[in-house]
């Protein structure tokens, strides 16, 4: 379990026109600049009540917040053999194929069997938080697919840079409910759902910026295979923005409005492509993953449906 502590400060007369970032690394409690940094960029810093960029100038008086968690003091994490599929491996790196049922880090009600301790073995390792080594970006329990992971903390600072800056291709296949038009782009902010506090929702004051693009791939009968693209990568992203859009994923149970998903038990998305410059190389890597058993019958049922039904 992780509990927080909160930073207040107001901005002084030196502080004026100064950055964020820079301001908040001076803080009591904040280690560094490159802290501050991941802070902000988890969305757990406020100026005057909202979230601001890293460069935010400061004005005076401005009253700036931030949550910090406060982690054990001594990691008790343990390796765990899970048969997690190390897609590839270098010195710095890994790509996993993450099954769907596994929590990507330990967090309230998951000490153990998650993906964390499965590459503990393999070497995961970086970050400033001792219960998510070498971890630069996560996936929904119940979505599968492809996570890049760091084995240094070097290569995690790289990294975390790399995907603030969207220089990390991350490629979806979903299937949504209703009939999609040929390309969508939704650019809508991401926060709390005021309403269901368990929930993320678009939201019009407070949340944080958040872009996906899809592509209609296959039109099935009342349902249709996307492919989305990210540009931000918050949380339940792709969920919740093809819910705003009124196309609900297949088979979610949060944000599917209900649907029946046909004995699926679990949404239909899988980020079945990863794409990105090595962090010390620079050479192009891109992996891509097949659909896993369950979600490819999926499909076939949904085609045999509107075949059936057609």
């Amino acid at each position: 379990m992780t509990d927080e502590r909160r930073i207040r400060l107001v901005a002084g007369a030196g502080d004026e026109g100064r950055r964020l970032d820079a301001v908040l690394a001076g803080a009591e409690g904040i280690e560094s600049r490159a802290e501050a940094q991941r802070l902000i960029e988890a969305g757990v810093v406020t100026v005057n009540g909202a979230v601001r960029a890293k460069r935010h100038a400061l004005s005076l008086g401005d009253e700036v917040e931030a949550v910090v968690p406060v982690h054990p003091s001594a990691p008790t994490l343990q390796a765990e053999d899970l048969g997690v599929p190390v897609v590839y491996a270098d010195d710095h790196v890994l790509v996993v194929d993450k099954p769907a049922g596994m929590v990507t880090h330990p967090s309230r009600g998951h000490s153990s069997g998650t993906l964390v301790h499965g590459l503990l073995g393999a070497g995961a390792g970086g970050g400033a938080d001792p219960e998510r080594p070498g971890i630069v970006h996560r996936l929904d329990r119940d979505t599968s697919g492809l996570l890049l992971v760091a084995r240094d903390e070097r290569t995690h600072r790289r990294l975390s840079r790399m995907m603030r800056d969207r220089e990390i291709e991350r490629r979806y296949l979903a299937l949504a409910y209703g009939d999609f038009p040929p390309a969508l782009t939704v650019d809508r902010p991401i926060g709390r759902d005021p309403r269901r506090r368990t929930r993320q929702a678009v939201v019009p004051v407070g949340g944080r910026e958040a872009v996906t693009h899809f592509r209609l791939l296959e039109q099935i009968g009342d349902v249709a295979l996307l492919e989305a693209r990210l540009e931000t990568g918050r949380t339940h992203q792709v969920r919740v923005h093809l819910e705003s859009a009124g196309h609900p994923v297949f088979g979610d149970p949060v944000y599917g409005r209900g649907r029946a998903d046909h004995g699926l038990g679990r949404q239909f998305l899988h980020a079945y492509r990863l794409g990105f410059d090595h962090p010390e190389t620079g050479e192009h890597l891109s992996f891509e993953s097949p659909l896993p058993a369950d979600l490819q019958a999926a499909l076939d049922d949904a085609r045999a449906r509107a075949a059936r039904d057609g």
